[in-house]
């Protein structure tokens, strides 16, 4: 019998492959985090402690959906044989070398932060509470993965992983992979920068949003959708925060690989601080003579009111986005492939819906300075969409390798809106 590989395919795209975290995660997440937001409302902690309080009450609700709902740390990805527990004296030489590559790249992460003047400058974010909570957490973190790694090794398939190659070259051991020790180093690059500017990040929102009485914005659409939004991005830096902090293998957490591509970082890396080109007077910056959407439509409530609520909505699918990665988002990193919530109609809802967002609330095509203004405007937000375009790009060139992001990719090609669209016009 003839099998036509067409017809196999279309009956492929047409099943969602499934997501590597479930709807109840990001669920538990963000009932966690609103009761404590209600809590912290409720009796005025507004401050940067109650803001860190704010990320464990999302992060540990995840955890424990994760290990007892989902059960992940029985996925294979894991890489761990619960069913085979070697002795210790096979493992404490891998372990010891492990602990060794791990121990000397914090050691590097901690003398970039104390050279680096950026990481104590408040102008960019405030980076110095960062430092000041790594630096609190970092002796817990060394005492604490002795006994981690220890247990670990004992019921990984195969413990000589980055930490271990690292380890292992730095020792002068003889064949390491050296691939594997730049994977290690480019996977914690990214979560040494990007937690640093979480946690710089994660108390203004939270402590502007409990601090505001709700039933001040009432009956105001432009103050209510600030309001809003402002627990919209509350809610994608508890969950970006608690993502970046929760990468563990037996949370299935771990990150798989790292974005290996210069361009990769060089799309992701302008857009946050001190890189960015985006900031007032950067190279990207689009507000020159801008006056936002409350002045363009002032006098017209039906009309603040209307886009308002389409702001409101833009950045609802940017937050729901980040909440749909539950204990797994970070920036240039493989964490497993995710099929659901948004990304089940678009393969990058964060950023199409944050530009949008940004083209609908600054009007750039609109200057109060002059038409010349309002052209360079409109054409620098077409530049700065167009690097989102870029690491969106580089993104799926970094998981295109996967199986399972493949499956996706043709399953998103014919079911996401694109693909919807395009059937919609032939009909």
């Amino acid at each position: 019998m003839y099998h036509d590989p067409s017809l196999a395919l279309a009956a492929d795209s047409e099943t969602r492959p499934r997501s590597a975290v479930s709807h109840g995660v990001g669920l538990a997440g963000l009932a966690g985090m609103t009761v404590w937001i209600a809590i912290a409302a409720h009796f005025g902690m507004d401050g940067p402690f109650a803001a860190l309080v704010n990320v464990a009450a999302c992060a540990l609700p995840m955890v424990v959906w994760s290990l007892l709902i989902d059960k992940v740390h029985r996925n294979p990805s894991t890489g761990i044989d619960w069913g085979k527990v070697r002795p210790w004296r096979e493992t404490i030489d891998i372990s010891v070398t492990k602990l060794t590559g791990l121990w000397l790249t914090w050691g590097l992460i901690a003398a970039i932060y104390v050279l680096g003047r950026v990481w104590w400058d408040s102008r960019f974010a405030n980076y110095p509470f960062a430092m000041w909570c790594l630096g609190m957490a970092a002796p817990a973190l060394f005492v604490l993965s002795v006994p981690y790694v220890l247990w670990l090794d004992r019921r990984l398939a195969e413990p000589r992983d980055g930490a271990w190659a690292f380890g292992a070259w730095v020792m002068g051991v003889q064949g390491v992979d050296r691939e594997a020790v730049w994977g290690h180093l480019r996977a914690w690059a990214v979560k040494g920068f990007f937690l640093a500017f979480m946690l710089a990040v994660v108390a203004p929102g939270f402590g502007e949003f409990v601090s505001t009485d709700p039933r001040s914005v009432l009956g105001n659409p432009v103050a209510l959708s600030g309001y809003l939004v402002t627990f919209m991005f509350t809610v994608d830096v508890a969950f970006a925060t608690a993502g970046y902090i929760l990468t563990f293998r037996p949370l299935d957490s771990h990150i798989r690989s790292a974005n290996p591509y210069a361009a990769g970082w060089t799309a992701a890396l302008i857009c946050y601080p001190p890189f960015v080109l985006m900031g007032n007077g950067g190279p990207l910056d689009y507000h020159q003579g801008t006056a936002e959407w409350p002045y363009w439509l002032a006098g017209h409530d039906w009309a603040l009111a209307a886009l308002g609520a389409v702001l409101v909505a833009l950045t609802g699918i940017y937050a729901w986005a980040t909440v749909a990665f539950g204990l797994r988002f970070s920036n240039l990193t493989h964490r497993g492939i995710l099929t659901h919530g948004p990304y089940a109609w678009s393969r990058h809802p964060a950023y199409l819906s944050k530009n949008l967002f940004w083209w609908l609330s600054t009007l750039p095509f609109l200057a109060t300075t002059g038409w010349h203004d309002a052209v360079r405007n409109a054409a620098v937000m077409a530049c700065v969409s167009g690097v989102y375009y870029w690491r969106a790009r580089t993104e799926e060139r970094h998981l295109g390798a996967d199986p399972a992001y493949q499956a996706y990719d043709r399953w998103i090609a014919r079911r996401g809106v694109p693909g919807m669209a395009a059937r919609f016009v032939r009909r």
